[in-house]
C-alpha cells in the first residue's frame, strides 16, 4: 500500500459533487495534507478552497449543487451521511421547487439549520441558523437533509420585508399541499416574526383562506355521511343571560355542537386557550356536548370525524336534558 498524494486530476472532472467538494478531513484521509491542499488552491492552480475547512476539486465558479455540498461540509454533516445540520430558509424552499422563491443561483446566502450548541459562524456565502430547541426531523430533497417546510419558511421570512412576497410564499406553501396553515401560524410564533405587521397579515390571511375549505368539507361531511342538517353558524346563550359563545354547527334536538379550531396565531396563547376551554366546559356543564375538529382531522378523515359526530348524536339519547338554550344566527 502507497501514502500517494491524491492527484487533482481525476477528480476535478468527475461527475458527482461528493467526489468534487470535499472537507480538509476528507482530503486528510485520502492522504492531502492541509499544505497540499493549499498549494493546490493556489493562483491558477486546479482547485479552489470555497469555505474554511471546504475544497472543490476545480476551478471556475461553483454550481449551486456545489454551493449546497459546501455549506453543510462547511457544518460539519456529510450529505448522505450523519449529522444535525440541514438546509433550510429559502434554499430550502427553492429545492421543494417553490414558484415563490428564486432560484438556487440567485441566492446570495444559503441558510443552514444546526443546534444551539454549535460553535459555527456564517461565512461566505453560508449563513448559520441555530435552532432554539431541539432542531426538527430533516426531509431529504434531492439526496440532501432539508428543513421541513414550516421551517424553512419561518427561516426565510426572518430576512424578508416585502410583504408581497411574504404572502406568496406562505399561501403556495399551504395551497401546494406542504403544510397546514397552523403549521405556519406555529412557526412564525415560535421564531417572534408575529411582532412584524406584514407577517401577521399575511398568517392571518392564510388561516382565513384555510377555513373556508374547512368548513365546505365541515359540509360534506354532514351531505355525505347522512348526518341530520344541523344549524349552521350560530350563537348560544342562556335566555335573558349571558352569550355562551359561537359554535359551527349546532343539533338543538341533540344539544350536539360542532366548533373548528381554525385560531388565529395572535389567539394562539395560553390566555385564549384558557378562554375556549372555558367555554367548552360551560356549555357541557349545560349538557352540551361539545365535538372539537380541526382542518387537518376533516381533510386526512372525514368518514373518522362523521362517526365521531354520529356517535355524539345517537348518545344524545342517554344523557340528562340539556338546559334551555337560546340559538341565533352568527
Amino acid at each position: 500500500m502507497t501514502n500517494t498524494p491524491l492527484s487533482p486530476r481525476p477528480l476535478s472532472g468527475s461527475s458527482d459533487v461528493r467526489q468534487r467538494v470535499l472537507s480538509a478531513a476528507q482530503l486528510r484521509a485520502r492522504g492531502v495534507s492541509t499544505a497540499e491542499a493549499g498549494a493546490h488552491c493556489r493562483a491558477g492552480g486546479p482547485w479552489q478552497q470555497v469555505l474554511p475547512g471546504v475544497y472543490l476539486l476545480r476551478p471556475g465558479q461553483p454550481t449551486s449543487e456545489e454551493r449546497l455540498h459546501a455549506a453543510l461540509l462547511y457544518a460539519e454533516r456529510r450529505p448522505g451521511g450523519g449529522g444535525d445540520a440541514m438546509i433550510t430558509g429559502l434554499a430550502a424552499l427553492a429545492l421543494y421547487r417553490f414558484a415563490a422563491a428564486p432560484p438556487l443561483p440567485a441566492l446570495d446566502h444559503i441558510d443552514v439549520l444546526v443546534p444551539r450548541t454549535r460553535r459555527l459562524r456564517s461565512t461566505g456565502c453560508v449563513r448559520i441558523v441555530r435552532a432554539s430547541a431541539d432542531p426538527p426531523v430533516a426531509r431529504e430533497v434531492t439526496g440532501l437533509p432539508v428543513a421541513p417546510v414550516a421551517r424553512a419558511l419561518a427561516d426565510a421570512v426572518a430576512h424578508i420585508a416585502d410583504a408581497h412576497t411574504v404572502r406568496r410564499l406562505l399561501t403556495e406553501a399551504v395551497r401546494g399541499g406542504h403544510c397546514e396553515p397552523s403549521a405556519v401560524a406555529r412557526e412564525m410564533k415560535r421564531a417572534r416574526l408575529l411582532t412584524r405587521p406584514h407577517v401577521v397579515d399575511a398568517v392571518d390571511a392564510l388561516l382565513a383562506d384555510g377555513r373556508a375549505p374547512a368548513e365546505e368539507r365541515l359540509y360534506e361531511m354532514v351531505r355525505v355521511h347522512r348526518l341530520p342538517d344541523p344549524l349552521w353558524n350560530v350563537d348560544l346563550r342562556l335566555p335573558g343571560g349571558p352569550h355562551l359563545g359561537g359554535v359551527d354547527a349546532y343539533w338543538p334536538d341533540h344539544a350536539v355542537a360542532v366548533e373548528l379550531d381554525t385560531r388565529s396565531p395572535r389567539q394562539d396563547d395560553d390566555s385564549t386557550w384558557t378562554a375556549y376551554t372555558r367555554k367548552r366546559e360551560h356549555l357541557e356543564r349545560l349538557g352540551v356536548t361539545v365535538v372539537h375538529l380541526t382542518p387537518r382531522k376533516l381533510r386526512d378523515a372525514l368518514e373518522q370525524q362523521a362517526v365521531v359526530v354520529r356517535t355524539a348524536l345517537m348518545a344524545a339519547g342517554d344523557r340528562a336534558p340539556a338546559a334551555y338554550i337560546v340559538v341565533q344566527p352568527r
